[in-house]
This record gives C-alpha cells, sequence and structure tokens, in this order.
C-alpha cells in the first residue's frame, strides 16, 4: 500500500529537476515544502483528528500493545537487512526478538525481549542501500507519507515484495482488510508521535518544514551509524533527534523557552536581603 503512495512522488520529480536548490541535500526544497504543507493540511483535517480519538477510546496500555505487535512483525525483516549488511549479531538479535516476543510475549504484544537483553534495533533497506555505499541522498517529502529520502523512498517501494510481512499480507488479505491494517498502521504511528510531543515541536517552531527535516535526516543517520545500539532503539532516540534538531536551527528556537525561567531565581534571591539588614543594629544597642 505504501508503495502506491510512493510512486507519485517519484514521478513528479521529474517536473522538479530545474528547481535550483537551497539547502545542502535538499534541492527539491520548493516542491518539498508544498508537499510538506499539502501532508500537514491533511493531517490536521483526517489524520491527527482519528489519532486523537484512538487515543482516548484505547487504553494506553492496550495501544503500547499494538504497537509492540506492528514492531514484532517487521522482525523478520530487520533479520534479513542485518545479514544483507553483514551485521550477524543485530540479525541474531532479530530473531530472537521475533522468537521470545511471538510465543511468551503474546504475538508480541508484551515486549518481554527488550526487557530481557534484546532491544529493538530496526533495519530496513534504505538502511541497507546506505551500507552498500548509497551514504548521502536527496531528501524528499513524500505524499501522506511525510519526510524521506530517494533511497529511503526506493527502499520502501522494494520492501513490499521483499518484507516477509508484507508477503504475507498482500497473498493473505483481501484489499480491504490489507487497506484497513494500513490505515490502523498510520494511525497507530500519528498516535505515537502524540504521546512524544512531536506536535507541541512543529507547532511552536518558526519553520516546521525545517524542523521535520533535520530531525529525520539525523534520525536517520544515527540508524545508518547503528547509534540506536544500548539504547532501547529507535524509539528511545527520537528525543534526541528532535532537540539537536532545535539546536541546529540556531537560538531562535529556543528564546521562548529559556527567557521566562531566567528572572524568577533572581527576584526572591534579591528581597531576601533587604528584609534582614536593618535587624542587628537596633539589638545590639538595647543591651548597652
Amino acid at each position: 500500500m505504501r508503495a502506491l503512495l510512493t510512486l507519485p512522488a517519484l514521478a513528479l520529480l521529474a517536473g522538479c529537476a530545474t528547481t535550483g536548490p537551497k539547502t545542502p541535500g535538499d534541492p527539491y526544497e520548493g516542491f518539498n515544502r508544498k508537499m510538506w504543507g499539502f501532508d500537514r493540511a491533511l493531517d490536521k483535517a483526517v489524520m491527527k483528528p482519528v489519532a486523537k480519538g484512538y487515543i482516548t477510546v484505547m487504553p494506553h496500555p492496550v495501544r503500547s500493545g499494538l504497537s509492540n505487535m506492528l514492531e514484532n512483525v517487521t522482525e523478520p525483516f530487520n533479520f534479513i537487512n542485518s545479514l544483507l549488511q553483514a551485521k550477524p549479531k543485530r540479525a541474531l538479535n532479530a530473531m530472537g526478538r521475533f522468537v521470545i516476543n511471538s510465543t511468551v510475549g503474546i504475538a508480541g504484544f508484551r515486549d518481554v525481549a527488550g526487557r530481557n537483553g534484546y532491544p529493538r534495533q530496526p533495519e530496513d533497506l534504505g538502511q541497507t542501500f546506505a551500507v552498500w555505499g548509497v551514504k548521502k541522498s536527496t531528501y524528499l517529502v513524500l505524499p501522506f507519507y511525510g519526510p524521506s529520502t530517494i533511497r529511503d523512498g526506493v527502499g520502501t517501494v522494494a520492501a513490499q515484495w521483499a518484507d516477509p510481512y508484507r508477503i504475507v499480507v498482500r497473498k493473505e488479505l483481501s484489499f480491504w482488510p490489507a487497506a484497513a491494517l494500513t490505515g490502523f498502521e498510520f494511525v497507530d504511528a500519528r498516535a505515537n508521535l502524540i504521546d512524544a510531543g512531536a506536535d507541541t515541536l512543529l507547532d511552536t517552531s518558526a519553520d516546521s518544514y525545517a524542523v521535520a527535516r533535520s530531525a529525520y535526516l539525523q534520525h536517520r543517520q544515527a540508524l545508518i551509524d547503528d547509534r540506536d545500539e544500548g539504547d532501547g532503539g529507535a524509539n528511545g532516540s527520537s528525543d534526541a533527534d528532535l532537540n539537536a534538531a532545535l539546536d541546529e536551527l540556531g537560538p531562535d528556537q529556543s528564546t521562548p523557552a529559556a527567557t521566562p525561567t531566567a528572572p524568577t531565581p533572581e527576584q526572591p534571591a534579591s528581597s531576601t536581603p533587604d528584609t534582614t539588614s536593618p535587624e542587628p543594629a537596633p539589638k545590639s544597642d538595647t543591651p548597652q
């Protein structure tokens, strides 16, 4: 399903090839900003309200369990990509997670493996292409899907025919159940973004497009460099990626949060000495 969402954006690039580069690594910034605006408008009208309704209706432990199940079905593809990248340790970790969580973890509902020394370490085709030599790739905002790169977009398309989970869904489910499952994946991902506080960051930033671009590229680079190892996986590093994105944009994004905290400690410190200073003088004169 996501392959169908990716193909139109790749085709539209033919008409954007004359756009001059504004930011290194983002030569299609004019097109990307328009697509970002489209995605944000669609998200505001549809995806965010649906995700908020899902959060309201579904208890957090159940939502967390369903998210774990969606992550669990990606482990076989993590295993394949780890082998393609010649990373046997990560391949064994992915297979161990899948076996443990699929059995003891009740089809992945509980992340038992993560609590027993098998952290989530996602590996996809985009990362595999990077290890094979495509270190840098042009930034690209996809319709409905959001921030990506040409390398990662091609990997997303190819995964439809290489990911065991996608193959099973395509072969075993008819169109509408498969579409419903894909829709739930988008809603679950959107709800997780709300829980992570991404909405607050984007809504309060002066340039949400630049923040999202920086956060995405840093996050992807961290995955390629295996900097998710030992910190709880990709989800554990998302806050650091967002904070780094703000730092990269400069001090303008952080000044509103910093200014209110500076004067507050100064006022109580300057007011207390004024009341105590006149007291010692009269007390020393009375006994004499």
